[in-house]
């Protein structure tokens, strides 16, 4: 039987002691307390460097059996330095991020069986770097090919007009799941479905990020929810029975979305609970 897992997109808000951790938790105690809450979370601080070994085992060491962490790829393997500041040349180019991606696949793999999908996120890609998306799929049917097939990959765009078939055939050729988020800029996933497969892997991988702009405008904290998402968490709820009827789901929430991730995951999972 197919299971989905919900969690966060991190663990590490300090905002969440009291509503969500107990009061007076200190921040080495952030992620065991998380794991007696939810099965799985996504590792946000990886995107912005490889950590390192100690750490990775401690995440290992601090979660119960079964818990599941996924992680983001380093911008350093794939992308460069700051996403604003690309080397055309370079992004996406296997063998001028081999080693870095080495290093990283290695101290994540000390997570052992816990070991989750990782994410590759992409930023919008403007035609100084790809002057379009046949551009994008020859460099990234390539970087995907030379990456170890003993993970699961996941790729999220945020180029609306790059969710084609197109792009959805070089994911399936890969095994590699096609992240269904819902961020500014881009269409729901809900719309998407209508009109496209995007079942691309074994697996599903789900985000909701939304609008930060949105939520800091109305708090400077994530302690509780400030934006009502009710209508879109019904999509989602709707979207997800039907696509995860056949295949395992990773779905996180995070704070952007509604302004305090952990509510947001445990509405959502509520409703695709009532839904079934």
């Amino acid at each position: 039987m197919p299971t989905i897992r919900y969690g966060t997109c991190s663990w590490s808000e300090k905002s969440w002691v009291g509503p969500f951790y107990p009061p007076g938790t200190k921040p080495s105690e952030y992620l065991a307390r998380y794991a007696t809450q939810f099965d799985t979370v996504e590792a946000d601080s990886t995107y912005y460097g490889r950590p390192s070994a100690d750490r990775v085992r401690n995440w290992a060491a601090v979660t119960p059996p079964g818990f599941v962490l996924s992680s983001k790829l380093p911008r350093t393997c794939f992308l460069g330095e700051d996403a604003r500041n690309l080397d055309p040349e370079r992004v996406l180019v296997a063998e001028a991020f081999r080693e870095e991606l080495d290093a990283h696949l290695a101290a994540m793999s000390l997570l052992g069986d816990k070991r989750g999908p990782m994410l590759l996120q992409f930023p919008w890609f403007g035609p100084r770097v790809f002057r379009d998306l046949p551009a994008f799929l020859a460099r990234l049917d390539a970087f995907l090919a030379a990456l170890p097939h003993d993970w699961r990959w996941v790729v999220e765009v945020r180029n609306r007009h790059w969710l084609k078939e197109e792009l959805l055939a070089v994911l399936r050729a890969h095994r590699v799941a096609l992240a269904l988020v819902e961020i500014r800029g881009m269409p729901h996933l809900a719309d998407v479905v209508e009109r496209l497969d995007v079942r691309t892997a074994d697996f599903l991988y789900a985000r909701l990020i939304c609008d930060r702009a949105a939520v800091e405008r109305k708090s400077k904290t994530f302690d509780t929810v400030v934006i009502d998402q009710s209508a879109s968490l019904a999509r989602w709820a709707h979207l997800l029975r039907a696509q995860a009827s056949s295949a395992d789901g990773f779905v996180y929430a995070n704070n952007h979305y509604a302004g305090h991730g952990p509510a947001t995951i445990r509405e959502l999972r509520r409703l695709v609970a009532g839904a079934a």
